[in-house]
């Protein structure tokens, strides 16, 4: 029998999901960033619950405040893939009994900021006591049951785009593990991507406005992971031609041995959207969302990066628990 760690945290999933009875009609299929359930009148309830552990989701330096906002900022982020306006969110909290009263008010002051960031509010939740921090958000959101942003429509020929530079978080993560020493015009911003994470969930609602894209999903797993999520849920593969790397982690190469492909495709954290659009919009919605260009879709499903002349195969890797550990990052 093989144990957690040995299967890892997707085949977990797959075990617990092929367990399940689906709900009829369910609006977000098993397999997607959020569940959802109708509401009538074209409205969804959009849900999305994910947990924050100390021991893998906390870098060295990270405050009890920034953990607890962070742990906000992954959900909100899920429901700004879909393109889902969040409402409110519930939390859940395992407490290790060493903290003190002004570590709970951090904590309570963290979670509250993350949530009015982004118009949302914490309604309650539960505490319990843990051997690790735990932080556990459930936000609610409502959604467009015409504009909802899938991960399966994409199709060949599609436009792949993300909102933002990668590489930084994954730069970030090595600076703060003291497995990499930058210069220190660059330190900074590289650290503020770990420790102060943010959701683009005004782009998130932007997007789904604009009809154009056909299928979406949050890149907090890694830009490659997320690939093959899009694709394997849209039946497709993708052509990617213009690396998304981060201004800082170009420089930064230019300085130290730095492999920018493993930092952009394979680091995680980022909590940009991952988008294919369909080829005739692209222009009209890079109007009204700041995009970057990064690929096709293509009908033949595979996976590959072509650079420098070069084509290599996009391997299927990135933030997975039982499987990856925080401090080998």
């Amino acid at each position: 029998m093989k144990s957690a760690e040995m299967l890892g945290e997707r085949k977990i999933i797959d075990i617990i999901l092929n367990q399940l009875e689906r709900m009829p009609s369910m609006p977000i299929p098993f397999g997607d960033d959020v569940s959802a359930v109708d509401l009538g009148n074209g409205k969804l309830a959009v849900i999305k619950t994910d947990m924050l552990v100390g021991k893998t989701d906390v870098p060295p330096q990270m405050t009890l405040w920034q953990a607890a906002r962070k742990a906000v900022v992954m959900n909100i982020s899920d429901l700004a893939a879909k393109g889902a306006r969040p409402i409110a969110l519930l939390v859940s909290l395992g407490l290790p009994r060493h903290l003190t009263e002004k570590d709970v008010k951090e904590i309570a002051n963290g979670l509250n900021h993350g949530a009015r960031e982004y118009d949302a509010y914490i309604l309650g939740g539960d505490t319990n006591e843990a051997s690790d921090l735990v932080i556990s958000c459930s936000a609610f959101g409502i959604a467009d049951k015409n504009s909802l942003m899938l991960r399966s429509c994409a199709k060949a020929g599609d436009i792949v785009a993300v909102t933002g530079a990668f590489g930084k978080t994954a730069a970030g993560l090595r600076i703060l593990l003291g497995h990499m020493k930058p210069p220190k015009r660059f330190r900074k911003k590289l650290v503020d991507s770990v420790l102060m994470p943010r959701a683009r969930l005004v782009e998130g609602l932007a997007l789904a406005q604009t009809s154009a894209v056909t299928a979406s999903i949050d890149s907090s797993d890694g830009l490659a992971w997320s690939l093959h999520e899009l694709a394997r849920a849209s039946k497709v593969g993708f052509l990617i031609d213009g690396l998304p790397i981060a201004e800082e982690v170009a420089n930064i190469a230019k300085l130290r041995a730095v492999d920018l492909v493993e930092l952009c495709l394979y680091g995680g954290e980022e909590y940009e959207l991952l988008v294919t659009i369909k080829p005739a919009l692209f222009e009209k919605v890079s109007k009204k969302v700041s995009l970057i260009k990064i690929g096709y879709v293509t009908a033949r499903r595979k996976l590959v990066l072509k650079m420098h002349g070069k084509t290599v195969p996009i391997e299927p890797r990135g933030w997975e628990h039982f499987k990856t550990t925080l401090l080998k990052s």
